[in-house]
Order: structure tokens, then sequence, then C-alpha cells
């Protein structure tokens, strides 16, 4: 089952990303490094609910 999540910047805040991911293989929150187009660089995103 695969479920839509918002991924967000964890230094500005900003929601950047929308993508989807398996919720049954996967429980746990999501957290990849992600390009932050208001600092120009790449940061840590989290999911959010």
């Amino acid at each position: 089952m695969r479920v839509a999540i918002t991924l967000a910047c964890t230094e500005t805040g900003d929601r950047n990303y929308i993508t989807t991911k398996n919720k049954g293989s996967n429980p746990e929150r999501l957290e990849l490094k992600k390009y932050c187009p208001r600092l120009k660089r790449h940061t840590l995103h989290r999911e959010t609910k």
C-alpha cells in the first residue's frame, strides 16, 4: 500500500517535495538529502504529515 508523503526542509521548514512510499515495508519517517531552492543547496528533508 503506497501513500503520498510530503518532504519538508529541516532548516527552513519549506515543504518542497511530494513523493510516495510503501508504508508496509517502511513504516518509519523518510529522510532524504534534497535540493532546497531557498538556500540554493542540498539539505536534509524529512517526511511530514
